[in-house]
């Protein structure tokens, strides 16, 4: 048992030397968004990473401060398949929760703690090119799919990650809000999950960190399962064990593997310092995700 500061960065020792130089993406959402203490130790950890070599890179959410706002001018908003139905009205709403105000948030936050955050949306530097999402749901096979709007949602074409490595190269932090662009102009709202494993797709990041609020992938006991590889998350969908909201979490941990991110990570936000223990100890905290 590890009983002592020293015993601890001892076992951090090899996981720093691992990852220094490496770039992380971590997608920051949930109740570690909330909490006064949660969101300065996340800034602490942040800070740390940069400090000590790594490349760390941030896709935040916003869900319930786009709630707030939306409910504070009397909007209501409407989910289709779980996803938010936005409208022009809406879209401007959540463009400027999550580019502003939240992304804000977030960078002062690491600034305050030493580090130097930068704050992006998908439009800066043509880093998020998106198209309007159209979802076809099918429940009886004997009839044709139906054909949903979900609004000005979207999904990614294209990241273009110049604007990434110039930030990183000369020692910021991007904090970038999952808001992107058509090839029109148009703005769409797009699945922060899903931006993040893009970005560490497109940046051949080593970790792929998805910050939650539930301990990670949990067995039919509702015991952490601390690893797992692809074909047995393909495996447990189908037989029903991962069921709900992670499943699209782990689909896009297990696709962001495919296109060469070395480890994906699916950790509990509610726990201090949630992304260094993950990270830095033998044990870890959550579910790391593997392709084989």
């Amino acid at each position: 048992m590890k009983n002592s500061v020293a015993d601890l960065l001892i076992e951090a020792l090899p996981y720093i030397k691992r990852f220094s130089g490496k770039t992380i993406v971590v997608k920051y959402g949930g109740h570690a968004m909330k909490d006064e203490n949660l969101k300065k130790d996340f800034a602490n950890d942040i800070t740390l990473l940069k400090y000590i070599g790594v490349n760390p890179v941030v896709v935040h959410g916003g869900g319930p401060q786009i709630n707030k706002v939306l409910d504070s001018m009397g909007i209501t908003s409407k989910f289709i398949r779980g996803m938010r139905y936005t409208d022009d009205e809406t879209m401007d709403v959540v463009e400027m929760v999550l580019g502003g105000k939240v992304n804000k948030d977030i960078v002062a936050r690491i600034n305050h703690q030493g580090g130097k955050a930068v704050g992006l949306t998908g439009k800066d530097g043509m880093l998020i090119t998106a198209r309007k999402m159209t979802i076809y749901h099918q429940e009886d096979a004997s009839k044709p799919p139906e054909i949903i709007d979900p609004g000005m949602v979207g999904e990614v074409v294209n990241i273009n990650p110049d604007i990434i490595h110039t930030l990183t190269d000369k020692g910021f932090i991007p904090i970038i809000a999952p808001v992107g662009f058509g090839k029109n102009g148009e703005t769409y709202n797009i699945n922060a999950d899903i931006v993040a494993s893009k970005i560490a797709s497109a940046l051949h990041a080593e970790r792929l960190m998805l910050v939650t609020d539930v301990d990670g992938l949990l067995d039919m006991n509702k015991k952490l399962i601390s690893s797992v590889d692809a074909a047995s998350i393909k495996e447990m969908i189908a037989a029903g064990d991962i069921i709900g909201g992670m499943i699209p979490k782990v689909e896009c941990a297990v696709d962001a593997l495919k296109a060469g991110v070395k480890k994906s990570h699916i950790i509990n936000g509610k726990l201090s310092h949630a992304v260094l223990l993950e990270l830095f100890t033998d044990s870890g905290i959550g579910t790391q995700v593997f392709l084989d």
